[in-house]
């Protein structure tokens, strides 16, 4: 196995303990659990580019990588959902684009068509990020009582408006990728 698949199989096997850290209470388990998240998106950002500058793509790495980013960020989102930090129907939202965009590449690919992320895709990508960044960050600080006016309240409206924003860029990039393969969905057999 080569470098890259081996980070994505890491990046896969730090999800368990990222909902670990997210759900048994200790001192800082938010802070925790963002660190590792972070190591494990730092494995997506690496696992590509070593892949396609070093030649070792692999078909394994195609399907996996992708696969293993949805793992990661579903995850935490079903235990924000768990915490009240995130509504369900966001969530159950931005699975729906996953799982319409997903049908979409796979009947491009089947035309022959390698459908790369569009600049909405990859503000979704960045949304997703950086809310689950923010999320983290502000209930630990709310764990912390560091600041008087941050409240629970607070932070789960802040988190819920976050989320909603990725949900727009999802949504958007969801129909741009409908809309831009038409050809080959309405052809899909």
């Amino acid at each position: 196995m080569n470098l890259p698949n081996k980070l994505t199989v890491l990046r896969i096997c730090l999800v368990p303990v990222v909902i670990a850290l997210m759900l048994i209470d200790f001192p800082f388990h938010w802070l925790a659990a963002l660190l590792v998240f972070a190591a494990a998106s730092i494995t997506d950002l690496l696992d590509g580019k070593i892949a396609r500058a070093q030649g070792l793509v692999t078909d394994f790495g195609k399907f996996a990588d992708p696969l293993a980013d949805k793992v990661l960020v579903f995850s935490v989102l079903v235990c924000f959902v768990e915490a009240n930090l995130a509504s369900s129907v966001v969530i159950l939202l931005l699975l729906a684009r996953e799982f319409v965009v997903t049908a979409v590449r796979l009947s491009a690919a089947a035309g022959g068509k390698v459908v790369a992320a569009s600049f909405w895709a990859k503000a979704k990508t960045v949304s997703q990020m950086i809310a689950i960044i923010a999320i983290f960050l502000l209930v630990q600080l709310l764990d912390l009582g560091w600041l008087p006016f941050l409240t629970g309240q607070l932070v789960q409206i802040i988190s819920e408006l976050l989320l909603w924003v990725t949900a727009v860029f999802s949504l958007v990039s969801g129909v741009q990728y409908v809309r831009n393969n038409l050809e080959f969905i309405k052809t899909a057999k």
